[in-house]
């Protein structure tokens, strides 16, 4: 059986972060799209903080998490890692490695909205 190794682009936790929410709002038809023959996700919108939380699909997400969205640095990273395409802030399209790397973050900071 070969071990797999968690994180192995060792990603840092904001940017580990802002993948699996780049993920889900990918998957999230009114805020992304998935292109089923190529298994990229583009980000049609990205969500931007109002108080201490940001809508992120159907989740609510605090700030802090979702603030890697505005820091150019996280995109260059993860772009160099060929996790998504280059073209930050004007467009946000992750790779097919991009929407399938595994954070093991899915469900750890997301609430469903109540508004």
């Amino acid at each position: 059986m070969a071990f797999v190794r968690k994180n192995p682009l060792k990603l840092n936790k904001l940017q580990l972060r802002t993948l699996v929410l780049a993920q889900i709002i990918a998957n999230d038809p009114n805020s992304g799209q998935v292109d089923d023959e190529t298994g990229e996700g583009t980000l049609l919108r990205v969500p931007h903080a109002h108080g201490d939380h940001v809508h992120v699909g159907q989740f609510t997400v605090a700030a802090r998490d979702a603030s890697g969205f505005e820091n150019p640095s996280v995109w260059v990273v993860l772009t160099r890692k060929g996790l998504v395409k280059e073209g930050y802030p004007a467009t946000v399209v992750l790779t097919k490695e991009g929407m399938a790397y595994d954070t093991g973050l899915g469900d750890h900071f997301l609430e469903e909205s109540d508004h």
